[in-house]
């Protein structure tokens, strides 16, 4: 009986090019659009200097953010009309105003004050290029004193000296996070909604009377429309992991086998919430529009996948539990990034399974109603 369902359904989605194009292609658009397009990376800021002491040492201050490497210098300012309509038009990120005794007081041993205006439109850049210049401008005092030292016979030994490390993500490069988290939401993305519709389509035609009065039980129907979309799904993961790593070279230093193992529960999590949001829907329309709303949009805001958890409201982080998107984003930025095993992603792994389980039983006894 099961497998003439699976037959039926794989027939008509062979017989609908149009499921198996939204199936493929959308899912490497979206994936190249977020690879490339998404980025938290900085570089390039554009900076312009308003040097009112026009000395050789507020010229080699300047000179330290040019050699930087993430600074562009746009322009010279004269006045502070200027210095608001560059910010104004956005011709510069950052304004540098070095003011009147600049070298005159580190010449005498003073403290030379430096004011550093940033627009702040957009605070997460804001805050990004604030720590640029705030470990740019430590530089140069630090070299300022230890010359100061050495000048004076001294030599110039640092109380504190920082070793950094920087685990996981050692180039610190944004599409390293973003495409793992990827994963989690192209399979939120699709499948739901592919199920739905397959399911409210056949209302729609009233094919689905034929199962009513047939001796296929709910459980046996359901299993029909998920394992058809599931393996669909997890051809879909198969082909995002190949392009996304391959391509954006990705490092995997986690398991392979574990991660798929994974994604073959959480794509049946992703068609189990299309049947759920079938039951719901009574046209195709209204089931593209509830899979939105209530999958790919929580997706983006509440799995951690843009924002992370941990700076929203306890109330919100609360609420991110409803939506399995965490759970998967969690496991494949740990598998990829961390290289951990499942000692480690095991309680997630088992939340996924609680949610697919419950999924199953709600679309089953729902059916079961109607049929009823």
């Amino acid at each position: 009986m099961l497998a003439a369902l699976l037959r039926k359904e794989a027939l008509e989605i062979l017989r609908d090019p149009i499921t198996l194009a939204v199936a493929i292609v959308l899912p490497l658009i979206m994936l190249f659009l977020f690879g490339y397009g998404l980025s938290m990376d900085v570089e390039h800021i554009t900076v312009a200097i308003y040097d009112q002491d026009r000395t050789q040492e507020s010229d080699r201050f300047a000179q330290a953010f040019r050699e930087s490497g993430y600074f562009a210098q746009r322009k010279n300012v004269w006045s502070l009309r200027e210095v608001n309509a560059v910010l104004d038009k956005g011709e510069a990120t950052v304004v540098i105003a070095i003011p009147p005794a600049f070298g005159r007081r580190l010449a005498a041993g003073s403290i030379a004050p430096v004011q550093i205006i940033i627009d702040g439109s957009f605070s997460p850049t804001a805050l990004i290029v604030s720590n640029y210049v705030s470990a740019i401008v430590n530089q140069y005092s630090t070299r300022v004193a230890e010359a100061r030292l050495t000048t004076l016979g001294l030599k110039p030994i640092p109380p504190v000296r920082i070793e950094s490390r920087v685990w996981y993500n050692a180039p610190m490069k944004t599409v390293n996070y973003i495409v793992p988290g990827l994963f989690a939401v192209l399979l939120m993305a699709f499948p739901p909604m592919l199920t739905a519709l397959a399911v409210v389509r056949e209302r729609e035609r009233g094919t689905i009377e034929q199962i009513y009065v047939s001796p296929v039980s709910p459980s046996m129907f359901i299993l029909g429309k998920i394992i058809p979309y599931a393996f669909i799904a997890f051809c879909e993961m198969l082909l995002v992991l190949l392009v996304g790593t391959a391509w954006f070279d990705i490092p995997m230093r986690g398991s392979v086998a574990l991660l798929l193992g994974v994604s073959i529960l959480y794509v049946f999590v992703t068609v189990g919430l299309g049947v759920a949001v079938s039951s719901i829907a009574k046209t195709q329309v209204a089931a593209v529009l509830l899979s939105a709303v209530g999958t790919l949009m929580p997706s983006f805001l509440f799995s951690g996948f843009l924002f992370p958890i941990a700076t929203m409201p306890y109330i919100m982080q609360l609420y991110t539990y409803a939506f399995p998107t965490r759970y998967f984003n969690d496991i494949s930025r740990d598998l990829f990034l961390k290289g951990v095993g499942l000692e480690y992603i095991w309680g997630n792994v088992v939340l996924l399974m609680i949610y697919a389980v419950i999924l199953f039983l709600v679309a089953s006894l729902t059916l079961r109603k109607k049929v009823a």
